[in-house]
Formats: C-alpha cells, sequence, structure tokens
C-alpha cells in the first residue's frame, strides 16, 4: 500500500466518521425531542385523570348528599374518626355516638 491509498483510506475513513458522528446527533435530537413529548403527554394524562375522577366525584355527590370540597370532605374524616372539627373544641375527642352540631354546621352548610 502507497502513501496515497493510505492517505485516501484515512480521509475516507474520517468522512464516514463525521457522517455517523452526524446522525448520532440527529438521532439524540429526535430522542430528546420525543422524550419531551413524552413526559408532557404523561403530565397531561395525569391532569385529565384528576378532571375525570373531580367530574365522577360530582356525580356521585348529585344523590341528594351535599357536594363537598377536598377541605370540608378532610374535615368529614376527622370528624368521623371522632374528632371535633368546630371552633369552640377543635381537635378534642368526641364520643361516636354523640353529634356535635357546630361540627357538622361546619363541615356540612351552604357556600
Amino acid at each position: 500500500m502507497d502513501k496515497r491509498e493510505l492517505y485516501d483510506g484515512f480521509k475516507n475513513m474520517e468522512a464516514q466518521t463525521q457522517l455517523m458522528l452526524n446522525k448520532f446527533s440527529e438521532l439524540r435530537e429526535g430522542m430528546t425531542e420525543i422524550m419531551e413529548k413524552n413526559s408532557e403527554l404523561e403530565i397531561e394524562n395525569q391532569h385529565l385523570r384528576e378532571l375525570i375522577n373531580e367530574q365522577k366525584d360530582s356525580e356521585n355527590d348529585n344523590d341528594g348528599e351535599p357536594h363537598l370540597s377536598k377541605s370540608r370532605k378532610n374535615l368529614e374524616k376527622l370528624y368521623n374518626e371522632g374528632f371535633h372539627v368546630c371552633n369552640q373544641f377543635y381537635g378534642k375527642h368526641r364520643d361516636e355516638n354523640d353529634s356535635c352540631i357546630f361540627c357538622t354546621e361546619i363541615i356540612y352548610r351552604e357556600g
């Protein structure tokens, strides 16, 4: 192999390597775009699931019971676990058989 063939071989290999590097860069950029789009869709999917669950909850609440916000549902849960949620006795243990009109007013009042 003479010097000219050796030089041309290296020049050819360099050109092929550069083409491969360019192709890798294009593939990496494409993969980045796909991953970003995937993340956006996952977030949008989660928001849509939450919206559907909220709509289902509101449909289930339309059976004569008042619709409760998340905060009032939390208060109702605490109340059902046996604790007062009213201003007068907040956090104090209540007997499960006793109902507190102050607590029920806070949880179930309109507006």
